[in-house]
């Protein structure tokens, strides 16, 4: 029998706080004696007072650097704590959304996530520890402050003895412990995706599209997790040619590259679109949550008007024909082009903070169906997460049934409902301390004897601090980002980023609505905008930065 171990230690850490999404970190800081055993037995405990009965649980993760290390540390650590059942990916894989619709179909009561999603991997990459509750959603600001609670005096955890476990191949074990058996169960991490992603489109409709047409189309999955889903859903059942799908085999570095589907880190799918061979491309990232999507010769589609356009287009989805379409939501730095949708269509449309767990109880409450952020994230309420296969199955749906390519599309969305045009201006890996600086300038234009500069020609109304009270459970979460409103409705947004390992980023969200301007140059008319944006937030002098890491 193998006996349950308590490891008793004598310092907690201290910055085991969760950010957006789950705690993130370089691998060096995670690798600290204990600092890993440490939290994840906070996240056990904290599962285990929540809900007493359900001791299923799940455990997977995006195949980065040192996942290896811990999926078999979390099988025994949980086998310790009276965890009675364990789903493991085969190897350890399971991309996000995967495991949002396996903890769902399967009555999990959660799971833990190995990802940083978007973030680089690698020994000198960063590691990421996520708890989803039952919902399939990523914890909600209680169960991550409970959490973070627990860490702050963690003194031990509950551990096996080493146990021979191979995830290497799907089957079951039984570990014999102290406290009775555990199954532990390495199943097919694509599979129960798969099948749902079946039932919501028609699939073979997109593939007779494709082939009638004679159309290529790409994806690249950047090395990350979603290579596998990629090829059984393009290659297998699509039939895409296995030469068009990029970069499919799940790397612990990926690659050396960064996993973040944006036009500087996708620079590679970029290039491939635009030599006009291929009709449509998409780029995931690391863990398979975020899409991006490009039309032939590279023609992007910015991801607050991809949320848009497949709201305006919900007929051309199975999966939302017949049903009664409850609402969309949308985090606060997406543009507004998806409300001008709801408008005309008489949907609900809901403002949140960024951070896909404040989605989850409003598609709980069925007051959502559909939501998306800026941050090249979009999904439905087929799942808890956001969900980048989905997002490309989405828009293979809507050219099929449109029988027109991406940029027709577009340009006829900006035609019926507007342009708005939209950037965003990151600076990355800043100290904490000039992170902080930058908010503090921008702080001081929320006095209410503060006179606002203007956007250009245009006069600036008002600067608040967004605040957020769910209209479901009433929790709120306040400090969301500071929002410059113009009489016209143009919106600079700055907001200090909860994604990152270490230091700070700053994201700089800039937003310009026209009917009339909707094939105009997006950098042109934004210029205002940028420069209103820098005078604002001396961002140059406070950072020591002359221009952002990242435009997109």
């Amino acid at each position: 029998m193998t006996k349950t171990n308590r490891v008793v230690t004598e310092t907690p850490y201290l910055d085991q706080k969760p950010g957006t999404s789950g705690l993130r970190k370089p691998v060096k800081t995670v690798q600290q004696v204990h600092y890993t055993e440490k939290f994840i037995q906070s996240i056990l405990e904290t599962v285990c007072e929540l809900d007493p009965s359900n001791r299923k649980l799940l455990i997977g993760g995006d195949g980065r650097y040192y996942n290896n290390v811990v999926i078999p540390l979390i099988v025994r650590m949980a086998a310790a704590n009276g965890f009675k059942e364990l789903i493991i990916g085969k190897k350890g894989l399971f991309s996000t959304p995967a495991c949002s619709a396996y903890i769902r179909t399967h009555k999990c009561v959660g799971g833990i996530i190995l990802t940083a999603s978007h973030n680089p991997g690698g020994p000198d990459g960063d590691f990421g520890i996520k708890y989803n509750v039952a919902n399939g959603g990523p914890a909600p600001d209680n169960v991550t402050n409970a959490i973070f609670q627990k860490t702050k005096t963690r003194s031990f955890y509950n551990i096996l003895d080493p146990v021979d476990i191979s995830i290497s191949k799907i089957g079951r074990t039984v570990l014999e412990t102290d406290q009775g058996q555990v199954v532990v169960e390495v199943v097919d991490g694509v599979a129960c995706h798969e099948e749902l992603l079946g039932t919501i489109f028609d699939l073979p409709k997109i593939k007779d599209y494709l082939l009638q047409n004679n159309l290529c189309i790409t994806a690249d999955a950047m090395a990350g997790v979603m290579g596998s889903t990629v090829h059984r859903i393009f290659g297998d059942i699509l039939g895409v040619d296995s030469s068009h799908l990029i970069r499919c085999t799940p790397l612990p570095d990926f690659g050396g590259s960064h996993p973040d589907p944006n036009l500087v880190y996708a620079a590679e799918l970029v290039t491939t679109m635009e030599s006009g061979k291929y009709e449509f491309g998409v780029a995931f990232d690391g863990d398979g949550d975020r899409n991006m999507i490009l039309g032939k010769n590279g023609f992007f589609v910015s991801p607050s008007d991809s949320l848009a356009v497949i709201t305006a287009n919900l007929d051309c989805i199975p999966y939302f024909v017949g049903k009664t379409f409850a609402g969309v939501g949308r985090s606060l730095p997406t543009s507004g082009a998806v409300d001008q949708v709801a408008k005309k269509l008489g949907f609900a449309i809901y403002e949140t903070p960024t951070g896909w767990k404040y989605f989850g109880s409003l598609m709980d409450a069925d007051m959502i169906s559909l939501c998306g952020e800026e941050s090249f994230g979009t999904g439905s309420n087929h799942i808890r997460e956001k969900d980048g296969i989905w997002a490309a199955l989405a828009w293979l749906s809507i050219l099929a049934s449109r029988q027109c390519s991406v940029e027709e599309i577009i340009r006829s969305h900006w035609k019926e409902y507007g342009r708005h045009f939209y950037c965003r201006h990151d600076y990355e890996a800043l100290t904490t301390e000039q992170g902080a600086a930058v908010m503090a300038a921008v702080n001081n234009y929320t006095a209410p004897d503060c006179s606002l500069p203007a956007m250009g020609v245009t006069e600036v109304i008002s600067c608040v601090n967004f605040s957020y009270t769910d209209p479901v459970n009433g929790d709120r979460a306040l400090n969301q980002g500071f929002v410059f409103t113009s009489v016209t409705g143009s919106r600079v947004i700055f907001r200090l980023s909860g994604t990152g390992s270490s230091g700070a980023t700053i994201r700089i969200y800039l937003e310009y609505y026209s009917t009339s301007e909707v094939d105009g140059n997006a950098q042109e008319i934004l210029s205002p905008l940028v420069e209103f944006a820098l005078l604002v937030s001396d961002i140059r002098a406070l950072s020591g930065r002359e221009a952002p890491t990242v435009i997109t």
